[in-house]
């Protein structure tokens, strides 16, 4: 029998023990920053450009606008953000918690509810990242999204989020060569 149990320990090891490890270790990272993230629950941030690359068109919708996040809506899975520009209350940010990492999404809606053409678009993180870091490349979804749209420059979008405790929020657009747009929330205030 302890034969047996040892023999079955060893198998269940093999199959299970490297693949565990690895998603244990992308989930401490997630769950960090997700765990991060909540403490920020039910507080409203200003918020300024601090990168803008290539400078933007004149008629650039976030030029000389007030900018802020509210963490409004937080649960055990998922936290959503509302981003403001000026005005214009129609973002949010979608967090949500996987079984391996994080998802972020992008809920855009018109004045009256309904959802923009262009919304739900974002992607999951491919990498551990970090307790401070997580970057979400664009998803199948948002891939054809883009295409259906006539968006060929947004194909390579990676969003990242950086959260640093009692200093700051990070939210920013990259794009390998091309675009990087950075808005920095004050958490201190």
């Amino acid at each position: 029998m302890i034969k047996f149990l040892t023999g079955f320990l060893v198998v269940v090891l093999a199959i299970g023990g490297r693949p565990a490890l690895s998603s244990e270790k992308t989930d401490i990272a997630a769950v960090q920053f997700f765990d991060a993230l909540q403490t920020l629950c039910g507080r409203r941030l200003s918020g300024r450009i601090i990168a803008d690359h290539p400078p933007p068109a004149a008629n650039d919708p976030f030029t000389g606008k007030a900018l802020e996040m509210y963490v409004r809506d937080c649960s055990d899975n998922e936290i959503r953000i509302p981003f403001s520009v000026g005005e214009d209350r129609s973002r949010t940010w979608v967090v949500s918690r996987l079984a391996s990492g994080l998802r972020l999404k992008h809920d855009h809606r018109h004045a009256d509810g309904t959802p923009d053409t262009i919304t739900q678009y974002g992607g999951d993180t491919m990498t551990e990242g970090s307790k401070t870091r997580q970057s979400f490349p664009a998803d199948a979804e948002s891939l054809a999204l883009f295409r259906a749209n006539g968006m060929p420059a947004s194909l390579t979008n990676v969003w990242s989020l950086e959260l640093v405790a009692d200093q700051y929020f990070v939210y920013e657009l990259a794009r390998p060569g091309g675009r990087l747009f950075r808005v920095r929330f004050d958490i201190t205030q």
